[in-house]
């Protein structure tokens, strides 16, 4: 775990960006299409814990990237290359475009100056998506990565940002994945090796701890 300080230091307001991964109602709503890993995400209290961060980003001016998965209803730039693909086209919830299941779901707030990511295809928020560009233009140096899932997107996540150079901070009690305890190991044995994992609480005393270093 890093120290306070390094965490501070990573964790500077004007080069830190928070990504929400998949926080939408038809992904972790009370309807999801996903039963086990809605229920996953709000009984771990990852859910809130994502809703805390947020809330911090916006009042200490720490730019918010909320990337949501959807499809168009005919379902045309949609990747079908593997199970996972074909699998969802047949859940009773579509992810559609313009739909209640595309939205941000509760507690997570969406703010007038939060940026919304839409992507028609593919595993990852970042690859293929506006996401690096929008970041490169944020001069963003550090990726706080939350959401779902630690079995998919969450590591496409982090593996993406730290090929595309910025620094990737997990909370590890603001991701989740389903079974439960595929969580913690991905994030022990996987995303530990290539990003830095702290808990909410650690983050948010880093966020809201003033830099009183002389200059």
């Amino acid at each position: 775990m890093p120290s306070s300080e390094e965490l501070r230091d990573l964790l500077d307001p004007a080069t830190t960006v928070l990504l929400t991964v998949e926080c939408q109602r038809g992904v972790v709503g009370p309807g999801a299409a996903l039963p086990q890993l809605a229920a996953a995400a709000r009984e771990s209290g990852a859910l809130t814990n994502v809703a805390r961060l947020v809330d911090a980003a916006h009042e200490g001016g720490i730019q918010v990237v909320h990337a949501v998965a959807e499809r168009r209803p005919d379902g045309r730039g949609a990747n079908r290359n593997a199970r996972l693909f074909r699998a969802t086209e047949r859940l009773p919830v579509q992810q559609l475009t313009g739909t209640d299941a595309t939205r941000v779901a509760p507690p997570v707030e969406v703010a007038e100056q939060d940026l919304v990511v839409r992507r028609l295809h593919g595993l990852s928020p970042i690859q293929g998506t506006e996401v690096d560009a929008l970041l490169r233009n944020l001069g963003c140096r550090t990726l706080v990565v939350t959401g779902v899932s630690a079995n998919v997107a969450i590591p496409n996540a982090v593996f993406d940002a730290v090929n595309r150079g910025y620094t990737a901070v997990v909370p590890s009690d603001a991701v989740a994945g389903v079974p439960a305890d595929y969580t913690p190991a991905m994030i022990r044995h996987t995303l530990a090796l290539v990003a830095t994992v702290a808990t909410t609480d650690e983050v948010l005393t880093a966020l809201r701890q003033p830099d009183v270093r002389p200059a």
